[in-house]
């Protein structure tokens, strides 16, 4: 994390044991407010888990997690989830604005202060004109869309995602990286971004955590955290040229091929 800005997640110590097995070695990072950090590493690393723990699905075995110098004990709508699968995320039966509106539902807002808000958070996904489609007649990126719409409508301060783009095709992909870059700019969002994909995680992140699998004292989960020293708003042609964009391309494949 940058000095300059003040810790909105701290992992002190964090340590995980599922089924007898130790899924993440005692792991410390702080997470600063505004701070992007994209956490990368092969499949069954903790990554999931570690993000999990984050918005309290999970309960450490050891160490703390803390929000805004709070213990994180559960969930909260300070900190809001994007999943993978889209598909499941959302209730088919409902409309893409009665989704969004699950979120407002839960929060307790009334009911006359829902629909400006809802037709606010669909503007800024770009779905203010499928607001009463259905997700089996949106396109996959615009259910992804539905979905982080719904999560923006609690107005955390922390976003995580968990490959939320894994499963869309490579054009869609790159536009909701846009979009989503966009978003966290504008509102001053902390996200907490979980991928496989190396170079999505040096396109957004302002930081990257990478882990690897079964740690040792030795060799503890975490294997590096880099900085990402490239200038924003980034371009999907430009940055990708960037000397410094190759220069970490190079250092993070050298260590995902040797793990």
């Amino acid at each position: 994390m940058k000095p300059e800005l003040a810790p909105l997640l701290a992992f002190d110590g964090v340590a995980i044991h599922l089924g007898g097995r130790e899924i993440l070695s005692p792991t410390t990072v702080h997470v600063g407010q505004g701070e992007f950090v994209c956490i990368i590493g092969p499949s069954g690393c903790g990554k999931t888990t570690l993000l999990r723990a984050a918005a309290g699905f999970v309960t450490p075995s050891g160490g703390e997690v803390r929000r805004a110098g709070e213990l994180v004990r559960g969930p909260s709508r300070e900190a809001a989830f994007v999943f993978q699968d889209y598909g499941r995320a959302l209730l088919p039966w409902r409309t893409v604005a009665g989704n969004v509106s699950l979120a407002l539902e839960a929060a307790g807002v009334p009911p006359a202060e829902r629909p400006a808000r809802i037709a606010r958070v669909l503007q800024t996904v770009g779905l203010a004109q499928h607001a009463e489609k259905f997700p089996l007649q949106l396109s996959g990126g615009m259910q992804q869309r539905a979905q982080i719409a719904r999560c923006l409508a609690q107005e955390p301060r922390l976003l995580m995602m968990d490959e939320p783009f894994g499963a869309l095709d490579a054009m869609t992909r790159e536009s909701l990286q846009d979009e989503v870059a966009r978003l966290v700019r504008e509102s001053g969002l902390t996200v907490l971004f979980v991928t496989h994909d190396l170079d999505e995680a040096i396109y957004l992140g302002d930081r990257v955590i990478a882990l690897r699998s079964n740690p040792t004292p030795e060799k503890p989960s975490v294997a590096a955290i880099v900085d990402v020293d490239i200038p924003r708003p980034r371009n999907q042609l430009e940055t990708k040229e960037h000397p410094e964009y190759l220069r970490l391309r190079r250092e993070l494949y050298h260590y995902l091929g040797h793990h």
